[in-house]
């Protein structure tokens, strides 16, 4: 075949070193803003959804979140737990994201440092708990109470070993109520999950929002105050459409969070092991906690 015949392929140009830099710069500022418009805000659980009850990690989750980190996701936590039951999972799970919401919505945390090292309780909802700690121990007499006090530090009644305890105080029931508070946690051994839905549906506890755990457990947070609240003050400050929102979970505290990701276009996912009315809630089902649920959604991204 005669050169006259061969396709065109183009020309190649030899350029200096300064020239190829630059070059490789702007290839890299254009992928950047490519991740930065696709980027995903996804938002993880704790109990049930990264970790097993044994505190051990679900399986692969470690890997799956820093493949979600490197394809330009922020990944971030959404916890009932406190502060002081929360930076450790952050360690375990090898992140440091600009905000954390604990405590069900009423504290989020921002970070102030480049290595996560330090965080700043940046917004923190509170209400004054009498009325509903007065209604509480009527009807449950015998259960274990906590408060958590504007400034992190924790109020409780009777030691548990669920809890954890560092930064907390034991004190009389009374004192509970001496001052505002982020929340009000109630514990009654003695009672099933069930029991506890029905005493909150026969009392009402209309002043304040509540959660009902898988146990005899109960998370009060300020009156609309609940996960989704806090996570909509983050999705603004970081800037991320309200569609590219992703958030995974397995319990009644995640129901307002699954309705705030889907009515605004995003994605709710439950774990397979949470109750009926949390699958039924969210938009897609993964595997259970033990299997391995969040990792399977993060490695499919």
């Amino acid at each position: 075949m005669s050169e006259a015949h061969l396709p065109s392929t183009g020309s190649v140009e030899v350029v200096g070193p300064d020239a190829a830099a630059g070059l490789v710069e702007q290839v890299a500022r254009d992928t950047e803003q490519e991740a930065r418009v696709e980027q995903l805000l996804i938002v993880l659980d704790i109990d049930g959804t990264v970790i097993l009850e044994d505190e051990s990690l679900s399986p692969g989750v470690v890997d799956a979140v820093e493949h979600a980190r490197r394809s330009g996701h922020e990944v971030m936590i959404a916890t009932g737990r406190s502060w002081e039951g929360t930076h450790g999972i952050l360690d375990a799970l090898a992140i440091s994201p600009d905000y954390v919401v604990c405590s069900n919505g009423a504290v989020v945390l921002k970070r102030m440092d480049e290595d996560g090292q330090q965080y700043d309780r940046w917004h923190v909802e509170t209400f004054d708990p009498t009325e509903v700690l007065t209604l509480l121990l009527e009807h449950l007499p015998d259960a274990r109470y906590l408060v958590e006090l504007p400034d992190g530090r924790r109020l409780f009644t009777e030691h548990l070993d669920d809890w954890n305890l560092i930064n907390a105080l034991q004190v009389p029931f009374a004192e509970l109520s001496a001052q505002r508070v982020c929340r009000v946690v109630v514990v009654a051994p003695e009672q099933g999950e069930q029991d506890f839905v029905d005493l909150v549906d026969r009392i009402g506890l209309t002043q304040v929002t509540y959660a009902v755990g898988w146990t005899a457990w109960l998370d009060i947070a300020p009156q609309g105050v609940d996960k989704s609240t806090s996570l909509e003050l983050v999705r603004t400050e970081l800037g991320i459409d309200p569609a590219q929102v992703m958030v995974i979970g397995d319990g009644r505290n995640d129901l307002g969070m699954f309705r705030w990701a889907l009515e605004n276009g995003g994605r709710a996912v439950a774990m397979e092991q949470g109750p009926q009315e949390v699958r039924d809630a969210a938009g897609e089902v993964t595997a259970s906690v033990e299997a391995g649920g969040v990792a399977a959604v993060l490695r499919a991204l």
